[in-house]
C-alpha cells in the first residue's frame, strides 16, 4: 500500500505539472511523522505484545468463565468478555484475533461448538479492540486529523461497550437455537482466585484511562507507563524471558516500519491533494448535489466501509480521511462523533470479503475455511452494521462522555 500510493501521488505531481514541488516532499515527510501524539502509539504497540507473550490471555479468560461461564453458551460470551478486557490492553483487532483464536478456538471446540461459530464470534468480538481505549487507531486518527486523543478515547468507550452488549445477545441467541453447551453444571475457575490473578491486567487500562481522561498524564506518558507495568505483570506472571522480549521489541519495531511507511506515502498524498484542491472540489461537488448532513455521512460512511473490506484498517485511515473528513465537519458534524464513527466504520471492514483482515488471521490460526467463515461472520457483521447505523444517527452515544469530562473541543 505504501508503494502504491507513494508512487501513485508522485505520478500524480508529474500529470498535474507539479514536478517541481517534489523538492519539498522529504520535509513534508518528516513533519508528518513529527507529531508528538504518535510517541503513544510504538508504546501501547510494545504493552500489548508484551501482555500477548506474558501470559495475560490465560488469566483473562478464567476470569471471564468465572463470571460467565454458567450462562448458555458460556464460552461464546467468555470469549466476547475477554475480548472487552484484551482491548483495554492490546487496542488492537488484530493482536486480539490471535491471541483469542489460538486459545478460546481449540477450547470452544473441545466443548462440542463447531469450528466456524468458535472462529466467526472470534472474529465479531475482536473489533471491540479497536474502539475501546487506548485504541492505536483512534490514536493514529486524532494525531492525523489534529482530533483531542482523550476526547476521542472518552468516546470510544460506550459505543465499545454497546458492541459488546450486543454481540452477548446475539450469542444468547444462537447458544438457544442451536443448543451450545453451558449451562449451571459447567465447570468453572473460582471467581476470587481467577480475579486476583486477572487484577493487575484489569487495573491497566484503568490507570491508563483515568490518567489520560483526567488530565494527569499525556496519552503518550500513559503508554509509557503501561509499558512498566505489562514488563512487571508479565515477570510477576513468570511467562516473560529474554526471547519473548526479543520477540515483542521485533514485532513491534515491524509493526512501526509498516505504519510510517504508509504515513510517509500518505504525506506524499496529502500534499498532492492540497496543491489540486480536491477537498474543495469534493465540497463544492456535495453543495451542487445538495447533500445535507446526513446525506453526506452516509455517503462518507458507505466509502468508508468499502475501504475497510480491501484496505489497511491505517492505510485507508490516512488516505481518505484527509479528502472527506473536512467537509463533513464544513457541514456541522462534529470532529470527535466522526472520528469514532469512522473508526468504528473501518474495522467493521475487517470482517467483510474480499479481504477481511481479521477473517484471515482467525482462518490461518484455526484452519477453518476463508469462505465458510465469511458466511458464519455475516450475521454478526450484519449487526454490527446496524450499530454503526445507530452511532451515526444518535451522536449523544459518543459525546456524551467526552461532554460529562469537559473533554470536547
Amino acid at each position: 500500500m505504501a508503494y502504491v500510493i507513494g508512487a501513485g501521488s508522485v505520478l500524480t505531481f508529474i500529470a498535474l505539472d507539479n514536478a517541481d514541488y517534489l523538492a519539498i516532499l522529504p520535509q513534508r515527510m518528516f513533519s508528518q511523522l513529527d507529531v508528538f501524539a504518535f510517541l503513544a502509539m510504538p508504546l501501547f504497540i510494545l504493552t500489548g505484545e508484551l501482555m500477548n507473550r506474558g501470559g495475560i490471555a490465560r488469566a483473562l479468560i478464567d476470569f471471564s468463565m468465572s463470571i460467565v461461564g454458567r450462562l448458555k453458551g458460556g464460552l461464546g460470551h467468555v470469549n466476547i468478555l475477554t475480548s472487552v478486557f484484551f482491548a483495554g490492553i492490546s487496542g488492537s483487532a488484530a493482536a486480539d484475533a490471535a491471541a483469542l483464536s489460538n486459545t478460546l478456538v481449540p477450547q470452544m471446540q473441545r466443548q462440542g461448538y463447531s469450528l466456524n461459530y468458535a472462529a466467526a464470534v472470534t472474529a465479531a468480538s475482536s473489533i471491540i479492540g479497536p474502539i475501546i481505549p487506548p485504541s492505536i487507531i483512534l490514536i493514529f486518527y486524532g494525531a492525523l486529523m489534529n482530533t483531542p486523543i482523550a476526547a476521542l478515547f472518552a468516546a470510544g468507550v460506550l459505543p465499545g461497550l454497546l458492541l459488546a452488549g450486543v454481540l452477548l445477545v446475539v450469542n444468547g441467541v444462537y447458544a438457544h437455537v442451536q443448543d451450545h453447551p453451558g449451562g449451571k453444571g459447567a465447570d468453572l475457575p473460582p471467581f476470587w482466585p481467577s480475579l486476583r490473578k486477572a487484577l493487575p491486567a484489569l487495573l491497566l487500562p484503568v490507570i491508563i484511562l483515568c490518567g489520560v481522561l483526567f488530565g494527569f498524564t499525556t496519552p503518550a506518558e500513559s503508554a509509557g507507563i503501561a509499558v512498566v507495568a505489562a514488563l512487571i505483570i508479565g515477570f510477576a506472571y513468570r511467562e516473560l524471558d529474554r526471547a519473548k522480549l526479543r520477540l515483542a521489541a521485533e514485532r513491534t519495531l515491524l509493526l512501526l516500519g509498516a505504519i510510517f511507511i504508509i504515513l510517509c506515502a500518505i504525506s506524499a498524498f496529502s500534499y498532492v491533494t492540497a496543491l489540486a484542491q480536491w477537498p474543495q472540489k469534493i465540497s463544492g461537488f456535495v453543495v451542487d448535489l445538495g447533500l445535507g448532513r446526513t446525506e453526506y455521512l452516509l455517503v462518507l460512511n458507505l466509502v468508508f466501509l468499502l475501504a475497510g473490506m480491501v484496505m489497511d484498517v491505517k492505510a485507508a485511515v490516512a488516505l481518505l480521511a484527509p479528502i472527506f473528513v473536512p467537509v463533513a465537519v464544513d457541514l456541522g458534524v462534529d470532529p470527535v462523533h466522526l472520528g469514532i464513527v469512522i473508526c468504528f466504520n473501518i474495522t467493521v471492514g475487517l470482517l467483510s470479503p474480499p479481504l477481511g483482515g481479521v477473517i484471515l488471521i482467525i482462518s490461518t490460526v484455526t484452519g477453518a475455511n476463508y469462505w465458510q467463515l465469511i458466511k458464519a461472520t455475516f450475521p454478526f457483521f450484519v449487526v454490527e452494521v446496524a450499530l454503526l447505523a445507530a452511532l451515526v444517527a444518535f451522536p449523544a452515544i459518543s459525546l456524551a462522555l467526552p461532554t460529562w469530562l469537559g473533554l470536547m473541543p
